[in-house]
């Protein structure tokens, strides 16, 4: 499977900027669906964030899923992977 990778940046409450991707079948090209998915994401966190624009979530590359980010994206629709300052 091949997915897209959307490279985010989000700044927290205290500032500090969170960075991680938001992976989807890189057939999904409707940027309110991705950034509903990284909302959706965002609310699992324990602080409040900015939120999502085209300024902070670009589309960056694809790439070959993994087995684990196949099952991610078959229950949710898309996966997440935390880069940096994400809890």
């Amino acid at each position: 499977m091949k997915i897209a990778v959307w490279d985010t940046y989000v700044e927290k409450e205290d500032g500090i900027i969170m960075h991680f991707d938001i992976l989807v079948p890189d057939q999904v090209t409707d940027k309110s669906f991705i950034f509903d998915f990284g909302m959706h994401y965002l609310n699992t966190k324990p602080f409040k964030t900015g939120q999502i624009t085209t300024k902070e979530c670009r589309f960056c590359h694809i790439e070959e899923a993994t087995e684990d980010m196949i099952a991610s994206i078959a229950e949710k629709g898309y996966t997440i992977i935390e880069m940096e300052n994400c809890n």
